[in-house]
């Protein structure tokens, strides 16, 4: 009597639902489509991705992986090596803090504990209410004018702790319309 071997049962991972909008998923994949023919694609897309969304979400990730047709890993490792990219959404306004020497040497060291101190976050952190996240940045090229921040695509110098709450209350402040 000849015995069979056991069946082999291959599990199939099933992946999780994403949690990308459908207007996110979009984004993500005309980002693709329109870069993925660049030559070394994946530092433009991520770029992009992160223009577009405000961050790049993990669900992007197999999304940009199968677009270069790269592993997943290969597209999570360059993700997170550079500190440049968020994976988490961010505050609707982003507060570059410059922590290098030249800032440090003029005040940097105290904006920084002022600025943790009344958004009430560490760097990396976004406030309550969405509207501001606080990230460090090893040079702004403002030097001669330090302590400096970014706020937004906006550089600012010489920013004292006082200075800082008022720039606060005005990136807080909602945009004034015209009637």
């Amino acid at each position: 009597m000849s015995s069979k071997p056991p069946r082999r049962v291959i599990p199939i991972k099933v992946e999780p639902p994403s949690t990308l909008t459908g207007e996110e998923r979009t984004a993500v994949l005309d980002v693709c489509a329109r870069l993925q023919e660049l030559p070394g694609a994946l530092m433009p897309i991520l770029h992009a991705v992160q223009h577009a969304l405000g961050y790049v979400p993990k669900d992007a990730v197999p999304l940009i992986a199968r677009a270069l047709n790269l592993s997943l890993a290969e597209v999570h490792g360059v993700l997170t090596f550079y500190h440049y990219f968020r994976k988490e959404r961010g505050g609707r306004h982003v507060v570059h803090l410059c922590r290098a020497e030249a800032c440090q040497s003029v005040g940097a060291v105290e904006l920084e504990r002022h600025a943790k101190r009344s958004l009430g976050i560490d760097f990396h952190g976004t406030t309550p209410d969405g509207a501001i996240r606080l990230e460090p940045v090893y040079c702004l090229g403002n030097c001669a004018l330090g302590p400096a921040v970014m706020i937004d695509d906006t550089l600012q110098g010489r920013v004292s702790p006082a200075r800082f709450d008022e720039l606060m209350g005005q990136t807080r402040a909602p945009p004034v319309t015209s009637t």
